[in-house]
């Protein structure tokens, strides 16, 4: 079972929420998020762009800039290098528009998965060299690639990188050496010397304070900008920022302090937004006009983006974003949505074959799962790693054939620092990166049975980091939720990774009838009450809801829940944790509640 913790911060919650107009529970839901000061409070009710930090404490943000105006003003050529995910994609789009809009003479080019992997290689350096290329801008990659940029310098190419990834390190006797590339400038906040606020921003949100910074009176005077630039740029700012929310949420940043800002910022302008692209892909999805949430930029939109990197060239996600006709913008939307419903089936036969794996005991005894799928497709092998994460909440590595070897990606629990795990057995790889939660990765067939050797016993964790922990906001009666309150949570929106929905609990639920909707009865109604005579309906969908059942057969007999889906109930009990929400059908309002977990 998973650990539920009930968070505890205190404060005058009474007073504070008399001073800000909130209940006092909206208080308590603030303060849970780590927000402690009358100061961070008002930044985290108020989020805009005023939060935003000032690009130059980046650090060599202002050599960038320097260098790229000067690159401008020579008419030299310059071209984007990005990655083929949600970010990589976002950031090139970002830096492409920004260095046009300021005149320069660039390209864009996003490495093809299979044939080129993650970041920068000789073939793409080759490439830029034969095609008249002077300068080269990474984004969201670029901080690994020491060889390759020294190789672009002996071209005599001239290289900045952009990018939000760790930085690579050697480490002798417990002291690290951070290894650099040897690039013109190199703006990535992860730099140990660099004093940016907020380290957790993705590579767009890099791209965008580097244009962003470039739009200033000390370098926008040395170009030659047409009359009514001011004009265009707030534009193209809107459109960036939009771009830039959408990536940071489609990378699963954590949606705090800047970021959080930034994402709040990025969803109310793309509700109208002007972009072509993104109007398209939300007219698609069935969504314009609509409010946008951040759950549709994770759940919807960027899985769009992305399956394009996977099944077939990110660069179409790219021409998405960059197109300025309707009509193409939503060819491409619609190209977009049918290769992301095609990666739905290739991840769903994947994950499939990794569960079957774990339940047969072919991976008993591994505190870290590498899991071995040879015809899984390169492409998905990280969502696959996602799912198995989730579903058994383990450090999951999911290795794949390729032409060149093997190829994986790995996806992290929160006791569990990949990117420093994967160094410790660097030796293993021929190529590998990530961060915390993540990691992707190339090695030797003949060497995949040390990787799983060499992680499982280099690995510290124990049983209580394989139990998922659930945290609680508060105790909370049914009766409590009132309209009014419910639309006060609109206040901690956006949310996602860092900051969560309020998630509530209510032991000793007493179950009084049961109901099975839809042509296969995969969402469950569950009609209880609780100690204070509160009455509420619970609902759960898909697996959770046959889980559920089978739970509450293990515990009771079929019988006894066979009578509470007749409307007999009265004799099981159980405990629920749930999070509120409007249900509109029919013009209709009401409130539901979600069941997250039970015990």
């Amino acid at each position: 079972m998973n650990q539920w913790i009930l968070l505890k911060k205190g404060a005058d919650f009474q007073t504070i929420g008399k001073k800000y107009h909130i209940d006092p529970l909206i208080v308590r839901l603030i303060r849970n998020r780590g927000i402690e000061t009358e100061q961070e409070i008002e930044q985290y009710l108020y989020a805009a762009k005023e939060n935003f930090h000032d690009p130059f404490l980046l650090k060599d943000m202002d050599k960038a800039c320097e260098l790229l105006v000067q690159k401008l003003l020579q008419e030299r050529n310059i071209r984007v290098i990005g990655d083929y995910d949600i970010d990589g994609v976002c950031s090139t789009a970002i830096l492409l528009k920004g260095l046009q809009f300021l005149g320069a003479k660039a390209d864009a080019v996003i490495p093809h998965r299979v044939q080129d992997g993650y970041g920068l290689n000789r073939k793409l350096i080759d490439s830029a060299y034969e095609d008249g290329i002077d300068t080269v801008v990474t984004c969201d990659n670029g901080i690994a690639a020491r060889e390759e940029i020294a190789y672009a310098a002996s071209l005599g190419m001239t290289v900045v990188v952009t990018d939000h990834h760790e930085v690579p390190y050697e480490e002798t006797e417990g002291k690290r050496k951070w290894l650099l590339p040897d690039a013109a400038a190199v703006v990535d906040p992860k730099r140990e010397d660099c004093a940016y606020p907020y380290a957790g921003i993705c590579g767009a949100v890099v791209a965008y304070k580097l244009v962003c910074a470039m739009v200033q009176e000390n370098y926008i005077g040395r170009l030659s900008m047409q009359d009514g630039w001011k004009d265009r740029w707030e534009k193209l700012d809107r459109e960036l920022l939009q771009l830039a929310a959408f990536a940071t949420v489609g990378d699963v940043m954590e949606l705090k302090g800047e970021n959080r800002a930034l994402v709040k910022e990025g969803l109310q302008l793309m509700a109208n937004t002007e972009s072509v692209g993104l109007k398209a892909l939300l007219s698609v999805m069935g969504l314009w006009g609509q409010p946008v949430t951040a759950y549709h930029l994770g759940f919807l939109l960027g899985p769009c983006i992305n399956a394009t990197g996977r099944i077939d060239t990110a660069s179409r996600a790219l021409e998405l974003l960059m197109a300025d006709q309707e009509a193409e913008a939503m060819r491409l939307a619609g190209e977009l949505k049918a290769m992301n419903d095609s990666r739905k089936t290739y991840t769903e036969q994947g994950t499939k074959e990794a569960i079957e794996q774990i339940e047969q005991g072919m991976h008993d005894g591994e505190s870290v799962y590498v899991i071995y799928l040879p015809k899984c497709h390169e492409s998905i092998a990280g969502i696959v790693a996602g799912r198995i994460r989730e579903r058994y909440h383990r450090p999951t590595l999911v290795v794949t054939d390729t032409e060149e070897g093997l190829k994986g990606s790995g996806r992290s629990i929160d006791a569990y620092h990949m990117y420093e795990e994967l160094s410790k057995v660097r030796d293993i790889f021929t190529k590998f990166g990530g961060h915390a939660q993540a990691a992707g990765f190339s090695l030797p067939k003949e060497k995949l049975p040390d990787l799983t050797k060499r992680l499982n016993e280099n690995c510290t964790l124990t049983e209580t980091d394989f139990r998922e922990k659930i945290y609680i906001d508060a105790d909370m009666p049914f009766s409590y939720m009132t309209p009014k309150l419910l639309d006060e949570f609109s206040l901690l929106e956006p949310f996602g990774n860092g900051n969560t929905k309020p998630l509530f609990a209510r032991k000793n639920l007493l179950l009084l009838g049961a109901r099975l909707l839809g042509a296969e009865g995969k969402v469950g109604k569950y009609r209880v009450m609780d100690t204070n005579q509160g009455v509420a309906e619970l609902t759960l969908f898909f697996d959770k809801n046959v889980a559920f059942r089978n739970f509450l057969i293990d515990k009771y007999g079929e019988k006894k829940v066979q009578e509470a889906f007749h409307g007999k109930g009265g004799e099981i009990r159980f405990s629920a944790a749930f999070y509120p929400q409007w249900n509109e059908y029919q013009g209709k309002r009401t409130i539901q509640f979600i069941m997250e977990d039970y015990c």
